[in-house]
């Protein structure tokens, strides 16, 4: 059973022999321990801590772990450039809606791409499942990359936001305020160390319009400011 540490002494204890902080970043003192026994305690303390600090603490470290461990948030852009290149072909990349136990589920889904030597998996959560989940961004990205430590993955993890979308009924009452709430999104996502998003602006088209160009000039519109928000935030 994990432990759930309450307080940052609580916090601190839990990484005896496996870890410690020094300064800026984590160093990982012994491995096999960190990765079957301490991570599982760090996923659960930032699920489930009812302590805020704590709660953060939690998730640096596991930011910082998965950074000394090469199991590092990731984008897909590269892969994608590549396969529109036509540099490989034969394989499709599943996107998995972990909505959860997450960090179990991660942990499984990493173990199994270690154990069949396949190729990348994508782990996502729509912004309309982070709500009857109850999950945001910022817990769901540190059990995925818990997970991914847990099960002894090395290589990128590419945890995404997917359908990023637009409520056609309320752009149509208040455009300047759903777009807001599509760019909070991305903003929160960005944050929590989401390095892919999936924007759906689809909602907005219009076939009601005479042309193609006028049915699609929303979404293509909106959908482009979004993406041009994305590129300034990303690191």
């Amino acid at each position: 059973m994990a432990t759930v540490a309450d307080s940052l002494p609580e916090l601190i204890a839990l990484l005896a022999g496996t870890a410690r902080v020094e300064g800026d970043r984590i160093v990982v003192l012994d491995e096999t321990a960190f990765r079957s026994r301490t991570i599982e305690d760090l996923a659960w303390t930032q699920t489930f801590s009812e302590d805020a600090a704590t709660v953060e603490a939690a998730r640096w470290i596991i930011w910082e772990a998965s950074q000394a461990l090469g199991a590092r948030s990731a984008s897909m852009q590269d892969f994608y450039a590549a396969r529109a290149r036509g540099e490989f072909a034969g394989l499709t990349v599943p996107a998995i809606n972990i909505r959860m136990d997450t960090f179990d589920t991660a942990k499984k889904i990493f173990e199994t791409a270690k154990a069949k030597a396949v190729g990348p998996v994508i782990l996502e959560l729509a912004r309309a499942e982070q709500t009857y989940t109850w999950q945001r961004v910022f817990e769901y990205a540190p059990n995925c990359l818990a997970g991914a430590i847990a099960a002894g993955w090395v290589g990128p993890v590419f945890i995404q936001g997917d359908h990023y979308q637009f409520n056609a009924r309320k752009y149509a009452a208040d455009p300047e305020a759903m777009t807001e709430e599509i760019r909070k999104a991305c903003r929160d996502a960005i944050a929590a160390g989401y390095l892919n998003i999936d924007i759906d602006s689809s909602t907005l088209v219009d076939l009601s319009q005479p042309t193609v160009d006028l049915e699609q000039k929303v979404n293509y519109t909106v959908a482009a400011e979004i993406a041009a928000l994305i590129r300034d935030l990303e690191p």
